[in-house]
């Protein structure tokens, strides 16, 4: 499969507004080299059809309904979002870059996820605008697939052993835009640290409630996490939302075998 037709036939909702601006001037750039050494990826009227496709900027704010989010636009939302992250300390490490091009792996195979991260290093040299990303991520995609790609964002952070304070402040920005609660980010954040109360953090509960307090929050929270909840996004992001709907249920029976109840 052709880089051009892997892309554009992945997206939806991503096509316009800043992402599909930054999208666009990636994926020329991406053309314009291979074009340049010879290697024909798509027939040049075609490749500025593809171009202009993404540059173009529609009022997306004004949209009255949410499209569903396709396997591509989600994809495209992690590219530009961990891009962020990964620059928010000055500098580039090595296993974060890894920790990306290795997630894409497990979800979408070698051959895409090679075609990802090419992608993925063009975007990572533009000067991106992280309000206005977020706000069109947060109109066009569903809250449970916001949550997955803030889970997938701490995972980059703490892909070296730590999660600097810039990248914690990135985070946290990020979050704010996506229309995500500080609740939901502490929930995600507590996934990637290890504390005395790290259990009760993930299930958005004090330590001081009830054993019923308890059972309440874990049914509410193994709801809202639930990987059946992305299943439109496809198998591929199941498999990632199974790894946060376990650490809610391994939160639940540490607090289970703390308190002594079934």
């Amino acid at each position: 499969m052709s880089f051009a037709k892997w892309i554009g036939g992945a997206l939806g909702w991503s096509f316009g507004g800043p992402i599909g601006a930054i999208i666009g001037l990636a994926l020329g750039s991406f053309v314009d080299n291979l074009t340049d050494s010879g290697t024909p990826l798509i027939g040049d009227r075609q490749a500025g059809r593809q171009r202009d496709t993404y540059r173009k900027t529609p009022n997306y704010g004004q949209r009255t309904s949410r499209p569903q989010t396709q396997s591509g636009d989600f994809e495209v939302s992690l590219l530009i979002l961990a891009s962020i992250v990964i620059k928010a300390d000055g500098k580039q490490d090595q296993r974060e870059l890894d920790f990306v091009r290795q997630q894409f792996t497990n979800m979408y195979g070698k051959d895409r996820a090679n075609k990802a991260f090419e992608l993925f290093k063009r975007i990572t040299k533009q000067n991106i605008s992280t309000r206005q990303v977020c706000l069109q991520i947060r109109q066009m995609m569903d809250h449970a697939s916001r949550l997955q790609l803030l889970h997938f964002l701490f995972g980059i952070a703490k892909a070296d052993g730590l999660v600097t304070e810039d990248e914690l402040r990135q985070i946290y920005t990020i979050t704010g835009y996506l229309g995500i609660s500080n609740r939901d980010f502490e929930s995600i954040k507590a996934m990637f640290y290890n504390s005395s109360d790290n259990a009760y953090k993930i299930l958005e509960i004090d330590k001081s409630v009830s054993d019923a307090e308890v059972k309440k929050a874990y049914r509410g929270m193994a709801k809202k996490y639930h990987p059946d909840r992305v299943g439109h996004l496809g198998k591929e992001h199941q498999e990632g939302a199974e790894a946060k709907f376990r650490q809610v249920q391994e939160a639940y029976e540490h607090i289970q075998k703390e308190r002594g109840f079934k």
